[in-house]
């Protein structure tokens, strides 16, 4: 019954009024019953919340002490030994010593339960924490929960994420000496950029230190001569600046060390603008309107003189400004036109087989599967890019490339066709060499990297072996060699002066691994030049180094240490690729010498690699795993970079690594 009704039916009470004192006691009877069913609970209920609230407050007090001194075992473990915390699991702290430790399961003190739980933690790829992604080695997270049952089930807990931050330090290989320590297939140490690892090792030349210790040899007459190509064992050169010499000089050059040259041949009759050459016939772009082209026989000499077997003749009246051939078409640049001509048989005449308009003159034409490149006389649009049909016949222009320099003179196209090297004239507020990127063909075609030729004013471009490119020309130093490895900033690391100018350039990469510039000069008694490249001459189409073994403090006396992160720095140009895979080994004997190193990737299996994730650097954690070839914590370590291309003339660069370790 609730007080106020009681009060209610104490009203509704017919009371004797005469005085009865029963019927008055009653009434306070029910009265003081009603009041104490009301009051009394809640009085008892406050006694025992106020006995039960100073005994938890009591609990959490010896709790949160117990949780402190835990949290500060784990900073203490930590700084200790990251090891006794790398691994994951339930743990309580103990004195081992004179200091703390850790002992697994969690552990009962004085009606309490107090544990240390140890997990990995991931972060995403901007490196932040979070729920998924990769494991970072170096980072744990801990969470420290003190529990009890009375007087109420209740528990106090900290989380704390520890970092390996404490005794770091690092093996690095960076140097001609470091890389010289480790193991070489197919793949050089150079000192291009103070030490670095690149493909192919051989050959005797270095591109940037030429010089001209090899024999030249004068060509037939006394004409200067302005046009140059070479394949493997010939090079084929042409008169252009006066008529005074031969039309035609083909040379021969002998497979030895050092090679040499001689003139075996030549052809008179026209003024050489350009010339192409094959092992069986050469083509001459002339200054002849009925036959800007001209076809010659180079398997039938008669008294050292080849005779003309076939020619193409232009519409209009004409000059054939330059020459290529790619199959059974050729391709002439006449003015501004761009013509296509029938090769399907070389005597006679040939056959238009198609013709596009140029922005300007086409100085020079470079052709790459389906696409020709033209270097425009234009301060405006300097490369186009035409996409040829198969048969020759259909010729489209589909990109351009608009340079901060002047007129286009040369273009030279990687075997890839993913970059062009353009060569402008000079300039004394311009540059004169640029690199495009032509991976993709239509539309304006972006300038990766560009260089100023300082005073010369070019006439030639050629790619080499070692991701270098050569520029020649009149003025200034007239022979530059341009380092690529950092594209978007090439440099020179290279030249020679020829004061009567450079008219022409070819280069050839032998199969022996040798490699050679070959130039025409303004000299007129010392035209053809050869100049060695290298290292390595050709580059093998794969390689590989294998580091030293790395171990702290030696390897004759290896400890375990933990493994935190590796960085590469590396350059990737088009058509390379560069990988690496790790190895880590238990000492033979206290040694490192005896052990045994199985390389493997990511997975812990020797069928993947580590990559770029762009086209300079290779960097990754190590994993923590006390099994397979990739133990971390481990005494003894070893990396191994993988180079490879699918073009002859670049190479990967391996410049450096990096491995930081905790003691």
């Amino acid at each position: 019954m609730r007080l106020n009704q009681l009060i209610n039916l104490c009203k509704d009470m017919r009371v004797d009024t005469t005085g009865s004192k029963k019927g008055q006691s009653i009434i306070e009877l029910i009265l003081a019953i009603g009041l104490a069913s009301v009051f009394l609970p809640a009085l008892l209920m406050g006694l025992v919340s106020s006995r039960e609230g100073y005994a938890q407050q009591n609990q959490r007090l010896d709790a949160t002490h117990l949780l402190r001194e835990a949290e500060e075992a784990v900073r203490v473990v930590r700084e200790n030994s990251w090891s006794q915390i790398a691994n994951n699991g339930t743990y309580h702290p103990v004195i081992s010593g004179n200091t703390w430790s850790l002992a697994s399961n969690a552990e009962s003190v004085s009606g309490f339960t107090r544990s240390i739980v140890i997990s990995d933690v991931y972060r995403d790829a901007s490196g932040s924490i979070s729920s998924s992604g990769n494991i970072d080695p170096s980072t744990k997270k801990t969470v420290v929960t003190v529990s009890w049952s009375g007087p109420i089930l209740s528990s106090v807990s900290s989380t704390a994420y520890l970092t390996r931050h404490l005794k770091n330090a690092a093996f690095i290989d960076t140097s001609e000496v470091n890389f010289n320590a480790g193991t070489l297939t197919n793949a050089a140490v150079t000192t291009t950029n103070g030490g670095e690892v690149v493909l192919g090792a051989g050959g005797y030349g270095n591109w940037c230190k030429p010089n001209l210790s090899i024999a030249a040899i004068d060509l037939p007459k006394s004409g200067i001569a302005n046009a140059l190509m070479a394949i493997e064992g010939k090079a084929f050169a042409g008169t252009g600046d006066n008529a005074a010499g031969v039309s035609f000089a083909n040379i021969s050059i002998t497979d030895t060390n050092p090679p040499q040259a001689s003139a075996v041949g030549t052809f008179d009759g026209y003024k050489t603008n350009s010339v192409f050459g094959e092992s069986s016939y050469a083509y001459l772009g002339t200054d002849n309107n009925a036959r800007e082209i001209v076809i010659i026989d180079l398997t039938q000499i008669v008294g050292g003189k080849y005779e003309e077997i076939g020619y193409f003749n232009a519409p209009g009246n004409g000059n054939g400004n330059s020459v290529f051939v790619l199959g059974n078409i050729g391709f002439m640049t006449d003015g501004n036109k761009l013509y296509t001509f029938d090769l399907s048989s070389k005597s006679g005449s040939r056959s238009q087989l198609g013709v596009t308009t140029l922005a300007g003159e086409g100085e020079k034409v470079f052709v790459v599967g389906n696409y020709a490149y033209v270097a425009i006389d234009s301060t405006s649009t300097q490369l186009q890019i035409v996409e040829v049909s198969p048969d020759g016949k259909v010729l489209t222009v589909v990109g351009q490339a608009s340079v901060n320099g002047g007129d286009g003179k040369d273009v030279y196209v990687n075997s890839s066709a993913t970059r062009a090297y353009l060569v402008t004239s000079a300039s004394a507020a311009q540059r004169e060499f640029f690199i495009v990127d032509v991976s993709t063909k239509s539309g304006s075609r972006p300038t990766i990297g560009s260089f100023e030729a300082s005073g010369m004013n070019p006439k030639g471009v050629t790619l080499v072996t070692g991701n270098k490119a050569i520029t020649v020309g009149t003025g200034g130093e007239e022979y530059q060699v341009i380092d690529l490895n950092n594209e978007t900033i090439p440099s020179r690391c290279g030249g020679l002066n020829i004061d009567s100018g450079v008219n022409g350039m070819s280069s050839v990469s032998e199969t022996d691994g040798d490699a050679y510039s070959y130039i025409i000069t303004g000299d007129v008694s010392s035209e053809f030049n050869m100049i060695e490249g290298g290292p390595g001459g050709q580059y093998a189409m794969s390689g590989t180094y294998e580091s030293a073994t790395y171990a702290y403090p030696s390897t004759s006396s290896p400890q375990q240490i933990s493994l935190n992160r590796f960085i590469a720095n590396i350059a990737k140009p088009a058509g390379t690729d560069i990988k690496l895979q790790l190895a880590t080994a238990d000492p033979v004997s206290g040694s490192c010498s005896g052990a045994a190193f199985t390389y493997v990737g990511p997975d812990g299996t020797g069928s993947t690699y580590y990559t770029p994730g762009n086209d300079t650097a290779i960097s990754a954690a190590f994993p923590i795993s006390t099994t397979g070839s990739l133990k971390n914590p481990s005494s003894c370590i070893r990396y191994k970079v993988s180079l490879s291309t699918t073009d002859r003339n670049a190479t990967p660069v391996f410049y450096d690594m990096t491995v930081n370790y905790s003691q």
